[in-house]
């Protein structure tokens, strides 16, 4: 069986799907996975502002379309991407497990770090 995952290029996101891919070939290793690499319009336009583009979805709508359309039968995302109501014609179909979420880093804006500061 075939599958191909729509994913934009992202180092993030090439990361999320090979690892998607990983978790499916342990429990289904007759499944063959295709990445279908597809440009959002977040990736294409690096000037303007997010918010000016158009409200959410910019780094997924594409990758949606490409489901939608049948140039994919999956989309992997990251969940921070997605909007609140998904399309129709579309499922939010699993999330994999995740480590602690709890981590964070908190300090001064990166420009704000003197020269030679350790991060």
């Amino acid at each position: 069986m075939r599958i191909r995952a729509a994913t934009r290029g992202s180092a993030l996101a090439r990361w999320q799907t090979n690892h998607l891919i990983g978790l499916l070939a342990s429990v289904h290793p007759e499944v063959d996975v295709e990445v279908v690499v597809v440009e959002t319009t977040g990736d294409l336009d690096r000037i303007t502002p997010l918010e000016q583009m158009g409200g959410q979805g910019v780094f997924v709508k594409e990758v949606q379309a490409a489901v939608l359309d049948g140039r994919a039968d999956i989309g992997v995302h990251s969940a921070k991407d997605l909007p609140a109501l998904t399309p129709e014609g579309l499922v939010f179909a699993c999330v994999p497990g995740r480590a602690d979420a709890r981590d964070a880093l908190v300090g001064c804006r990166w420009a704000d770090l003197p020269d030679g500061a350790t991060v």
